[in-house]
């Protein structure tokens, strides 16, 4: 069981920043690939990013391609994505999850463990 905690959500005027933090309980969270997810008021929810249990390779949403960067740091268990040129269309509850398995591609969506969220709000 790996538990995960989001942080540094925030209210952020468009064009604006801002950088999530993923934190996990255990050092075994560092063996999985993990992602960002969010989730709009009255949608559902939407598949941002996903990084290697290493850290060497990514893949993202078109939606956000060139504007966020997902990475990670294992030496402190945590998952990180930044966020540039945000837009009010970014506004939404921001998850982090991780696989549950080391023998699953970055690719797959094997995503067992998830946070409680972090808002972001993007003002026009």
């Amino acid at each position: 069981q790996v538990q995960l905690v989001e942080s540094g959500g925030g209210l952020v005027q468009a064009g604006g920043s801002l950088r999530l933090s993923c934190a996990a309980s255990k050092p075994t969270f560092n063996l999985y690939a993990a992602g960002w997810f969010r989730q709009a008021p009255g949608k559902e929810r939407e598949f941002i990013a996903t990084i290697s249990w290493k850290g060497g390779s990514t893949y993202y949403a078109d939606s956000v391609k060139g504007r966020f960067t997902i990475s990670r740091d294992n030496a402190k268990n945590t998952v990180y994505l930044q966020m540039n040129s945000l837009r009010p269309e970014d506004t939404a509850v921001y998850f982090c999850a991780s696989h549950r398995s080391s023998g699953t591609s970055y690719r797959d969506r094997s995503f067992g463990y998830w946070g409680q969220g972090t808002q972001v709000t993007v003002s026009s």
